[in-house]
């Protein structure tokens, strides 16, 4: 089924080629015109609004001088192509055939002009018509006085128009027409300009609005069926905002011109989301809560032509139909989309069934439903639907039952149906019924398919059943359900799952969600329970790994733990837990450390994550006003028995790596002996264990601490855990 599907995308994106498209209008250009014309075709076929495409065939055949077939390719083309360029076109062509018929051809083209300006005269681009059609118009000949000023009132109304008009030569026209009146008359020409310079203000200032949208809008772009492309949403999102920019009137013009400004948006727009039902909706719906159904109409009907294969387009036109009452109508677009009834969709049966019920009563749904039985494409949701219509709206129990009964002998095998027909017998409280017929569908269906019938059993057992009824389904469950593997016998095991199970209703369980959480846990290792760790055991978010192993150590990337900085205290290798003579010690260091250093290390920034940032730390350093050892009677070493503590260790901002000490030690540097005895003793434990501890430490304090956890927590499997010396603060571990 993928695969077909998968088919016929291909087939429709190889048909909706733009680049072979853009070749093949290419070719046709050098082309005689008998043997463009196919091609042309073939172009304007797959894509009727490309105004591009229109143009070169009209003008391929305006060029040999073809009247004919000019004419009828524009009467194709040009009341759904709104694009300047082809319009103009069309009146070139316009005055070219009635440049020498005399006063007539001079008022054919003038109506052509009008026609023309009626249709694109609001387009952002048209300024150079309406300056064409001005030309023209001052270019008629005049041989009395009154026609003269007959032409000139003609002149002055076409300005007029164009001056109120947001296009991208708006401020040439208005110096054009404040030209034009002073040339006529000045005195007049001063009273007409002040009265229309607000309107010329106005739809200059919304052209710049205007013209934001526009700049979004890909005007080349070919009308495609939607692939999902980001191009493709982006020029649909862009469309969307200049039809919401229109519909909010920013001109503040008549509701006629304003609604005339959305209808010509909403056909450009057209002409690109040619393939976008949503459109076509959007466009019908907004006829119809203006109140022109009539409009509404003839939009569903062009959407169809545009799109046949729609079902949803369908139904929202029926559903218009329907709601201003022409159910003649309505039924027949029902009827357009079942067709002969063999290549109908089940969806279509279903909702053809609902609107005879509404319609036209009982009998016809009914007598509806008994021919849909015999077609192919009648699914158990037909029954379904059928039985719920006689249940719900016909308030026909009896009628429902038998439809569901009928079903059960072709739907047996559909645990959908069962669960459908159980509910229905849920609805009328037949608990015997309901019991029967899990038996009958458990007895036929297999156990992979009848996972959720066993689940729905279970529950009415919980609901209508005593306790006895209750554990043997589920026992049954786990029997049928259990596979034949080792895990087999585990399975068949009662577990506080199914206590869980049972005494939960809706959303309140008789457990908390960490207990939730630990049950899932702990039935997900009782499965993998006989199965061999090969590399680790992850226990409690921290990674154990076995001396098997050690070979593929490096190849292993390790899980950072982050400590938990609320919980966190300061490291004393010497602190025995319970004394108490780590938090004294502590305390006696807090009051030997000089008031400077207490008050830096005050306005040290709190630490998020198990590394400081440095740059803050540096930044604070050279901020602070750190008073030099001999000059403010801090002594430069400190004095015996008040060893001051490391900054990594109250902060946890500095790369030392030295710890505090208790009273009574000195913090005195390790000499190269003891750096060496210390190095020969960490490479002989490398030799012995190759435990987590044993991995290069980093000098980060924090680390330190993730480390010391790891091996706390390590202690009671490993052996024991020995820490290095206090007075150089460089840890080894060791297992015993």
């Amino acid at each position: 089924m993928m695969d077909k599907t998968r088919g016929r995308d291909k087939a429709m994106t190889d048909k909706y080629n733009v680049e072979s498209a853009e070749l093949l209008a290419n070719e046709a250009q050098v082309l005689p015109i008998a043997e463009a014309t196919p091609i042309y075709e073939q172009l304007l076929h797959l894509f009727p609004t490309a105004a591009k495409f229109w143009k070169q065939y009209v003008e391929a055949h305006m060029t040999v001088n073809n009247d004919d077939a000019v004419k009828q390719i524009f009467s194709r083309c040009l009341l759904n192509c709104l694009q300047v360029p082809l319009w103009r076109s069309y009146i070139r062509f316009i005055r070219k055939v009635n440049d020498k018929k005399g006063t007539e051809g001079q008022e054919e083209t003038r109506k052509a002009f009008d026609f023309m300006l009626n249709y694109v005269g609001a387009d952002i681009a048209s300024g150079p018509v309406w300056m064409e059609y001005i030309a023209f118009l001052k270019s008629l000949p005049t041989v009395h006085a009154q026609e003269e000023s007959h032409r000139m009132t003609v002149v002055r109304k076409v300005y007029q128009r164009a001056i109120i008009t947001p296009t991208h030569h708006i401020e040439q026209l208005w110096k054009d027409y404040e030209n034009f009146e002073n040339s006529v008359s000045r005195q007049l020409a001063k009273g007409l300009i002040s009265e229309y310079q607000p309107k010329y203000n106005s739809a200059r200032a919304v052209y710049r609005e205007r013209k934001k949208y526009f700049d979004e809008i890909d005007w080349n772009m070919l009308a495609v069926p939607p692939t999902g492309s980001y191009k493709e949403e982006m020029q649909w999102m862009a469309w969307k905002r200049l039809l919401s920019f229109e519909k909010g009137n920013p001109q503040r013009i008549d509701t006629a011109s304003s609604n005339k400004r959305v209808i010509f948006t909403y056909e450009q727009c057209l002409m690109y989301m040619y393939h976008y039902p949503d459109i076509w909706y959007d466009y019908a719906t907004w006829h119809a809560k203006g109140g022109s159904i009539d409009a509404a109409i003839k939009v569903f009907q062009r959407s169809l032509k545009a799109l046949p294969d729609s079902e949803m387009l369908r139904y929202a036109y029926a559903e218009l139909e329907e709601s201003r009452g022409a159910i003649q109508a309505a039924k027949k677009i029902y009827e357009n989309l079942l067709g002969d009834g063999d290549n109908a969709t089940a969806l279509a049966h279903i909702q053809f069934i609902r609107f005879l019920r509404r319609t036209e009563g009982v009998e016809a749904a009914r007598k509806y439903f008994l021919d849909a039985r015999k077609s192919p494409t009648c699914t158990y949701q037909v029954y379904v639907a059928y039985a719920t219509v006689a249940f719900c709206l016909d308030k026909d129990p009896k009628m429902a039952h038998n439809v569901f009964e009928a079903g059960l002998k072709r739907f047996m095998h559909e645990p959908v149906y069962i669960l459908e027909y159980a509910d229905f017998l849920t609805r009328l409280n037949d608990d015997q019924n309901i019991r029967a017929l899990f038996e009958r569908a458990l007895s036929s269906l297999p156990p992979e398919e009848s996972v959720e019938v066993w689940k729905r059993f279970t529950q009415f057992e919980q609901t209508y059943g005593d306790l006895a009824s209750m554990l043997k389904v589920e026992q049954r469950r786990k029997e049928a359900l259990s596979g034949t593997g080792e895990d087999a016998t585990a399975a068949l095991e009662s577990s506080l799952q199914d206590v869980v199970s049972r005494y939960s209703f809706m959303d309140l369980w008789p457990c908390s969600s960490n207990d939730l959480d630990h049950l899932s846990r702990q039935e997900w290792l009782a499965k993998n329970i006989n199965k061999k760790v090969e590399k680790s055991l992850v226990l409690n978010g921290t990674t154990f790994i076995d001396k098997g192993s050690i070979a593929s150590i490096s190849t292993i990337s390790s899980k950072v733990v982050y400590p938990d900085t609320s919980k966190m205290v300061v490291y004393d290798p010497k602190h025995n837990p319970g004394t108490g003579a780590g938090t004294n010690a502590f305390d006696e260091i807090l009051k030997a450390t000089p008031p400077a250093l207490v008050a830096f290390l005050a306005n040290l920034p709190a630490v998020e994550g198990p590394t400081p940032n440095v740059d803050i730390v540096l930044s604070i350093c050279l901020q602070s006003d750190l008073p030099i050892g001999g000059k403010t009677g801090i002594p430069s070493q400190l004095p015996v028995g008040a060893a001051a503590p490391a900054t990594s260790e109250l902060s946890g901002s500095s790369k030392s790596h030295s710890h505090p000490v208790q009273t009574g030690l000195s913090h005195k540097p390790t000499n190269r002996q003891q750096y060496g005895k210390r190095k020969e003793l960490d490479r002989q434990e490398d030799d012995d264990t190759t435990t987590v501890q044993s991995q290069p430490l980093p000098r980060d304090a924090f680390r330190i601490r993730q480390y010391q956890k790891a091996r706390a927590g390590s202690t009671s499997q490993t052996g024991s855990v020995s820490y290095g010396s206090a007075l150089s603060g460089d840890l080894s571990g060791s297992t015993g």
